[in-house]
């Protein structure tokens, strides 16, 4: 069928509130960031893994998210275009459960199984969902990986949500497996604005850092370029498909340094990005220039201008309890996408003492922290485009994060281990494709594991596994730093 045959039909779809559905008069048009996501160069979807301990059961998965996801208004209603004005509507429908769970046909004994599901989820991120059925599935592959018995992959678009919002959502799926009747607690409950105002000074100062970030962010629109380095995708990189890896790495390693240092989980974690992309960076160098690769050896270029797009969620809470209420009504509330962005300037390069790689990073967030940039790149996007129009926003949104070289983001996950529906999970690695950078990195934390996920274009990069590998022993050089610093002060 074609697409837009597809559409005019289903503008003509007929809803009942008989049996919890919604009724057509309460079609909404989508917000403008969820039609943001639509656009050229936004076209963005979030994938999350989540390994299980014991075998899949479909049936039992199929039935739980009809009497559970299904209920929230936007999983269970189509995205349709008005071909006269052009808006998008949401339009509730009744949803076959059996469109949205994808189950393959799988030989158990298949060679090498780790390298099928990466492929599988590599292949995922060549194809869109179709948009005659609401726009998120789960593909369960029923065989056994080294860390799982088997393997789920929820795909959202992003119009339905953040990443912050749909991770609630998935673990209002989840209980506590000591406590089948108890839902998990996510590691940080943001209950306040990230910004603290103690004095007259402090409101200087984000006064000072707030212009600088709107100087740094009108720049960036117009002509500043991230350089040209091995991780800077190319024009067209959000169309070409991704490969996914990750690795997890002890949060008690984590903490040892962030209390050694007296800094924050994310001072340590983006010191440690920080540092293996310039182990990375300087492997890769080596390589372009025919040298031989000395660890020690800086072959980085000078002055190089590396920035990340940092993710802030602007909800005042996080609560899943609340979600958890609300998804047996229907009602929904506040939902969607309300993120901002900051563009996180990395120092890139070799240093004598690993944990100025921490001290850089907790100097940057800091500023960071206390500016308004974040609301600042949120609203902006409305005024674009309130005055001309949706496109216009599209390209200011691709003219940012193409001129930048990755996405980072950070999603606290659940501190003890859950079960989804009766299956308890070994891990979960969530993480998104169709950006136009070819690079992404997502932390999320679960039980003990801090997890380091990678979306890269393989054609930028072609070894996304050794940059987990210089990231893992980043951690452990600035861990065996940060200690043995501590033990000589105690000395």
């Amino acid at each position: 069928m074609d697409s837009s045959q597809g559409l005019n039909s289903l503008k003509q779809i007929k809803t009942s509130t008989k049996g919890g559905e919604i009724g057509m008069e309460e079609e909404q048009p989508l917000s403008p960031m969820a039609r943001l996501f639509h656009e050229p160069g936004s076209n963005v979807y979030i994938v999350s893994m989540m390994g299980c301990k014991t075998k899949i059961k479909p049936d039992v998965i199929k039935e739980s998210l009809v009497n559970s996801i299904l209920r929230h208004p936007r999983f269970s209603s189509l995205q349709v275009t008005d071909k006269d004005t052009g808006i998008i509507r949401w339009v509730p429908t009744k949803v076959n459960i059996d469109n949205h769970i994808i189950m393959p046909k799988l030989d158990p004994n298949i060679e090498f199984p780790d390298k099928f599901v990466a492929d599988y989820m590599s292949n995922l991120s060549r194809t869109p969902i179709e948009n005659t059925k609401p726009l998120w599935d789960l593909h369960l592959l029923d065989i056994k990986t080294s860390n799982a018995e088997g393997t789920g992959v929820f795909r959202f678009h992003h119009s339905l949500g953040d990443g912050m919002s749909l991770m609630t959502l998935v673990l209002a799926c989840t209980r506590k497996t000591s406590d089948l009747n108890a839902i998990p607690t996510l590691a940080v409950s943001k209950d306040s604005g990230y910004i603290k105002i103690t004095s007259f000074w402090s409101i200087l100062e984000v006064f000072w850092n707030s212009l600088v970030a709107v100087m740094m962010f009108v720049f960036t629109v117009l002509f500043l370029k991230d350089t040209e380095t091995p991780l800077k995708g190319s024009l067209g990189v959000e169309n070409r498909p991704r490969r996914f890896v990750s690795r997890s790495v002890s949060l008690a390693d984590i903490k040892a340094v962030k209390n050694a240092m007296n800094v924050t989980l994310n001072d340590v974690v983006l010191g440690v990005t920080q540092a293996g992309l310039s182990c990375y960076l300087n492997r890769r160098y080596s390589k372009i220039k025919g040298l031989d690769y000395n660890s020690k050896k800086d072959v980085i270029p000078k002055n190089i201008r590396l920035r990340a797009t940092f993710f802030f969620n602007l909800r005042a809470t996080t609560r899943i309890d609340t979600l958890v209420e609300k998804m047996k009504t229907g009602k929904m509330g506040q939902w969607g996408n309300k993120i901002g962005y900051v563009l996180l300037p990395f120092t890139i390069g070799l240093k004598s003492n690993p944990l100025d790689y921490v001290k850089e990073a907790k100097a940057v967030i800091d500023r960071k922290k206390a500016s308004l940039e974040p609301l600042y790149t949120y609203f902006v996007l409305y005024v674009v485009l309130k005055l001309f129009g949706m496109k216009a926003a599209g390209k200011l949104n691709h003219k940012v994060f193409f001129n930048t070289t990755l996405w980072f983001t950070n999603v606290p996950g659940p501190q003890e281990e859950v079960t989804f529906y009766g299956h308890d999970i070994a891990y979960m690695a969530p993480s998104c494709y169709g950006q136009p950078n070819a690079l992404m990195i997502h932390i999320v934390s679960y039980m003990d594991k801090l997890t380091f996920v990678i979306s890269a274009d393989e054609e930028t990069i072609p070894d996304p596994q050794q940059l987990c590998d210089d990231l893992e022993e980043s951690l452990d050089l600035i861990k065996s730093s940060a200690l043995g610093t501590e033990s000589a002060k105690n000395k």
